[in-house]
Formats: C-alpha cells, sequence, structure tokens
C-alpha cells in the first residue's frame, strides 16, 4: 500500500481494527439503512452559507464536465484540488446515517458530533499526503440460492473519500458512459434499465436473447487493468494513489487481515464506479463497435452494473457475439457462467415458431428481480411479462415472517407500522404492469403471516380471520399498480429515442 509521498506503508494490522468490537462484527451490510440526518446538531447546515458552499461545489464541477464534454480524449491532471472542505462535507452529510461501521468502529452521528474539526484534520491529512486507508471489514448476506455475498464494510473516513472523489469522477465519467448503462449512475434507476429492455423487445426485431452473467465480477477484477482504464481519463497522481490505496488495503475477517489482490469489495463507495470503468472498456465501448459491424442486424444492449442482457435479431449474430464476449472477457480476467448465460430464442414470433418446431412455450430469464416471458395481450399481439421473480418473493416473505414472529409481543399499531411500511417499499418496486396478481398474493401471504404471528402470542389468543382483514385493510397498502406502461414511461423521459443508444 502506497502513502502521499510514495512511501510503502506496513501490513501490520492496528490493535485498534484486530479488537473491533463484536457488535461491529455482528452487523449485516448496508442494504437496510436509512437516510435521515441527525437531529439537533444538523439544523446548522440548512443555512444560506452551506448553500453557497454546495453552489461553489457545483459549479467547480460543473467546468471539469464541460471540459470532459468538449474533449473525449483529454487526461485530467489537475482533480485534487477539487476535494474541498466543503465537498467532504457535503459527503458526509450524504452518507447512511445508520451505515454499519467498518474496522474504526466509528459510525455517523458520533463523527457529526465535532463535525467541523474531524472534515477539518480529514482535508489537511489528505492534502499533505498523510492518509491512510483502512481495511474494509468483511460481512456477508444471504442471497436467493443459499449462498452469502461477501460484503467489504470501509471505515468512515473511508466512505467520505470515496464519495468526494465518486463527485469529482462522475464529472467525467458521465460524459463518456454509454446510453445502455444503467448501473449505479446519477440519474438512472433499475426501472429505467427495464423500461429500455422491454421497448427493445417490443419495437425492435429481436428473435433471440442472450442473458449473461460475469462470474464473481467484483471478486476478479483485474486491478492493473482498472487502473490502465482509469489513467485513459485520469492523469492526477494523487487521485490514483488514492485509487490504488483503497484497491490494496485489504480486508479484515474474524481479526485477520487479508491481502485484496484483486477485485473491488461489494459495499464501498468508490466500488459501482470503478466496475463501471471497467465494465466501459472491456464491454460497452466494444459491444458498441461489435453490433455497428456491416452485415449484423438489430442488437439491443441492456447493462445493470454486471448483469446484461442482449437481444438479437439474427441467431447466427447472438452465437457469434457470445464466442466473441467470451475471448473478450478472458482478456480482461473476467470468464462467463457457463450454467447461467444463455441464449433463448425469445420474442414476437418465439411461441409460434417453437410451436411449429414442437418445443413448447419460450424460456424465460430473470432481470433485475422480474422473470421475462412471452405473452398475449387480449387482442392476441405479442405482450412482454414481466413477473417478480419467485425466489425473491418467498425469500422476502420469509424475511417478514420471522421479523413478524420477533415483533408479535409489540402493540398492533406498531405491528401495523412496520409491516405497512414493508409491504409499501415492496409494492413500489414490484408493482408494475403485468405483475398485479404477484403483488396481490405477497400482500395476502403477508396477512397470512402476520395472522399465525397474532395467533403465537399467547395460547388464549383470540384473533379471527375477520379481525385480520380488517387490521390488513388498515395498515397494508392496495396492491394496485404503480407505474406506468415501460413504452409511456420510456417515450416521456427520452422524447421517443433509440433504446439501444
Amino acid at each position: 500500500m502506497m502513502d502521499g509521498q510514495g512511501k510503502s506503508d506496513s501490513c501490520t494490522v492496528p490493535a485498534k481494527w484486530a479488537n473491533a468490537s463484536e457488535s461491529h462484527r455482528a452487523t449485516d451490510g448496508e442494504s437496510m439503512e436509512g437516510r435521515q440526518l441527525a437531529k439537533g446538531n444538523m439544523g446548522q447546515y440548512a443555512t444560506s452559507r452551506t448553500q453557497s458552499r454546495i453552489h461553489d461545489v457545483s459549479s467547480a464541477l460543473d467546468r471539469v464536465r464541460e471540459a470532459a464534454k468538449r474533449d473525449r480524449n483529454a487526461k485530467f491532471t489537475a482533480l485534487f484540488h477539487h476535494i474541498t472542505f466543503d465537498l467532504l462535507r457535503m459527503s458526509f452529510l450524504k452518507l447512511k446515517r445508520k451505515a454499519a461501521a467498518g474496522v474504526d468502529g466509528v459510525t455517523w452521528e458520533p463523527y457529526a458530533q465535532d463535525l467541523e474539526s474531524n472534515l477539518r484534520d480529514l482535508h489537511a491529512r489528505l492534502h499533505r499526503g498523510a492518509y491512510r486507508a483502512q481495511p474494509s471489514r468483511r460481512s456477508y448476506i444471504a442471497k436467493t440460492d443459499g449462498r452469502d455475498r461477501p460484503l467489504g464494510i470501509a471505515a468512515l473516513e473511508d466512505k467520505i473519500v470515496q464519495r468526494a472523489v465518486v463527485e469529482v469522477l462522475n464529472a467525467i465519467y458521465e460524459t463518456d458512459f454509454v446510453g445502455f448503462s444503467y448501473g449505479f449512475r446519477p440519474g438512472r434507476a433499475p426501472h429505467q434499465a427495464l423500461d429500455a429492455l422491454t421497448v427493445g423487445i417490443l419495437r425492435n426485431k429481436v428473435n433471440w436473447v442472450l442473458d449473461t452473467d460475469i462470474r464473481g465480477f467484483f471478486e476478479t477484477i483485474d486491478h492493473g487493468w482498472l487502473l490502465k482504464f482509469v489513467e485513459h481519463r485520469i492523469g492526477d497522481r494523487r487521485i490514483l494513489r488514492l485509487i490504488r490505496k483503497w484497491l490494496s488495503a485489504g480486508v479484515i475477517e474474524k481479526e485477520r487481515w487479508e491481502a485484496s489482490e484483486q477485485g473491488s469489495p461489494q459495499g464501498a463507495t468508490i466500488s459501482p464506479l470503478l466496475a463501471n470503468i471497467y465494465l466501459h472498456y472491456v464491454f460497452d465501448v466494444w459491444a458498441h463497435r461489435w453490433r455497428r459491424q456491416p452485415g449484423r442486424g438489430i442488437v439491443t444492449v441492456v447493462r445493470y452494473a454486471d448483469d446484461i442482457v442482449l437481444g438479437f435479431q439474427h441467431q447466427r449474430d447472438a452465437i457469434a457475439f457470445r464466442e466473441a464476449l467470451e475471448q473478450r472477457m478472458e482478456k480482461f480476467s473476467l470468464s462467463l457462467h457457463p450454467e447461467k448465460t444463455r441464449l433463448i430464442e425469445f420474442g414476437w414470433y418465439a411461441e409460434e415458431r417453437r410451436g411449429r418446431r414442437g418445443e413448447g412455450r419460450p424460456k424465460t430469464f430473470d432481470f433485475l428481480g422480474f422473470t421475462h416471458m412471452c405473452g398475449r395481450a387480449q387482442s392476441g399481439m405479442f405482450l412482454l411479462l414481466r413477473h417478480t421473480r419467485a425466489d425473491r418473493m418467498r425469500n422476502k416473505l420469509r424475511q417478514i415472517r420471522e421479523q413478524l414472529m420477533r415483533r408479535r409481543h409489540h402493540s398492533i399499531k406498531r405491528q401495523g407500522e412496520w409491516v405497512g411500511g414493508v409491504v409499501r417499499g415492496y409494492l413500489s418496486y414490484h408493482a408494475i404492469p403485468t405483475n398485479t396478481r404477484a403483488c396481490q398474493q405477497f400482500r395476502k401471504q403477508v396477512t397470512r403471516h402476520w395472522y399465525k404471528a397474532l395467533r403465537r402470542r399467547s395460547q388464549r389468543d383470540r384473533t379471527r380471520w375477520a379481525r385480520m382483514t380488517r387490521l390488513a385493510e388498515r395498515w397494508l397498502p392496495k396492491a394496485l399498480v404503480q407505474h406506468p406502461w415501460p413504452t409511456e414511461r420510456f417515450d416521456a423521459r427520452t422524447r421517443g429515442g433509440s433504446p439501444v443508444q
């Protein structure tokens, strides 16, 4: 690991890292944590002075953005001075208040108690080269397939600095990234990727879908290639040195430090941007050029982080692309999962063609929590159906059942507010057209789990289903469609632009 002066740090684990409290090690990842600001002492930041500082930061980054637009080949050699005290303050205030602590054991609220002094000290250490990146704390979250997904929870000051660097680098890379890249980008969301995929399949001559899965992407990113890609646009040695520090800081698991020779820890603030940069050069630019070669049919591409779905007009193009993609990935230390990467016949005429060959209904594919299927509207026209993935729904219902059992002795009001909030959040993502039945089933199952939890409060409990129905009506939102049809929202957002640009 290199410090600000280019000197090598020792790999010895400091005692305060090795003795991180059990409570911090047992904390789950940050996916369920809120974004509220601390009460009381945060009022001072909602002032005109703060607004002026935010404006100054935005104006400075706007100038970087304009320079990046003017010259797509420009290499930025002076960026570090944009990491100002005000940007560090903005970055801190954007962090999740209840986020799990890293190896330093420091959380949001204690740091905020003396925020001015803490940030000035951090800013000074950064600019004199004394800042040291700390190892990530290894944590795990359960995946739907029963395996555990490793997370790397950074120390609080690392999160602050990483978020500040992301703000600066986004000003450059948001001018470079292609339109079909949606994951973890400002102003972009999963439903925009879902809309683009749906519009691409409905309006383009898509007959084949290639559902790709990059095996262990975040764990296998090659540091050498990543830094070469970053250096295409970033020439500021101090920014590059920060990125090297974070990549080589390692992880601590069960009080043991492990080197990180490859990969970028999921959970680190900088990781999504680095992943997008890596795949921008490995996949996006290459795929865009590949599909524009003479003789190619229409190719639709949608990428959300490492989740990529492609639609092809011709089967020969799909087969050729997969073979070329495997070679491309291997060149940059990545590989496609052989079992999860599938080429399927899909689209307007897939059911008819497969029926003539006696091959049954078209197969389905999953993307961003939804299973995509070929269907028919009442008029008989092709309709892309999107239903909540069955395994995701089962996993969510299991979590709710366990929580309801733990909360069964709380007051009805307290239980109702909690479970109503969970259902409301679930429906805000899943209540899309063609998925109403699955959402209704989800609400029904939540009601049953709540009923069973109430019945378990004591042997003398007299809760009846009639009362349970009234409680559900009172506290659980209706399973109504909350999203417009993808074509309507896509056209409103892009004014009818192509979903494959």
